[in-house]
């Protein structure tokens, strides 16, 4: 069974999750690449750089395609109710506006509700938003909404910072520049002890 993250709910555990992007055309967009490097003055007529688009479109095509994965969660049968966190973890994006990656981690935590998460999903789940043209802002919030869908958790909070290329290469060259941001769910936004938790634990050094 395939599933898009709107569908999550009215499927059975566990979950072949497949994202709602669409199948590259590798072939087209390779020859897109060399057209777009041969605009820029850029040769790709030597052995060095005669592969640059082939390999161009299949760097794209890899960053812009989340692979599936199977979403299994289990019964909170102990009843836990403490904050459960992956931290770092990490996030590797494309910057919709110029096509450019942003690189840094993400701090993934829920409390639980009927239902736990493999831990290592926590991680798929970023990955899932990740790889596609994104803004941080909204990658931040889909992670937080999917788990609320998912889990009907008791709260989530995700943080991630980020370095953007476009900042760092290009325009105001800011290099080691890190955004921040936020998304918070359920009664992380109003119960100050456990967001503060959850911020002690992410500045926690390895």
């Amino acid at each position: 069974m395939t599933a898009t993250v709107s569908a999550l709910l009215t499927d059975p555990f566990p979950l072949h999750v497949v994202a709602d992007t669409a199948v590259p055309d590798v072939a087209a967009a390779e020859k897109a690449a060399a057209a777009f490097l041969r605009a820029l003055g850029v040769r790709t007529d030597d052995e060095a750089t005669q592969g640059t688009p082939r390999r161009m479109a299949a760097a794209y095509a890899e960053m812009l395609t989340p692979p599936a994965f199977d979403l299994t969660t289990f019964p909170n049968d102990g009843g836990y109710d403490e904050l459960v966190l992956a931290r770092s973890v990490p996030v590797r994006s494309v910057y919709e506006h110029h096509l450019l990656p942003f690189v840094g981690v993400a701090h993934v935590g829920y409390l639980p509700g009927e239902r736990i998460l493999g831990l290592s999903k926590l991680a798929r789940v970023v990955e899932m938003f990740a790889r596609r043209p994104q803004v941080q802002e909204r990658l931040t919030s889909q992670i937080a909404d999917a788990l609320v869908d998912v889990l009907k958790p008791r709260g989530v909070m995700v943080v991630v910072e980020a370095e953007h290329l476009c900042m760092s290469l290009r325009g105001v060259r800011a290099m080691g520049a890190r955004t921040v941001t936020s998304a918070l769910r359920g009664v992380v936004r109003t119960d100050a002890r456990t967001r503060d938790e959850f911020l002690a634990l992410t500045r926690r050094s390895d």
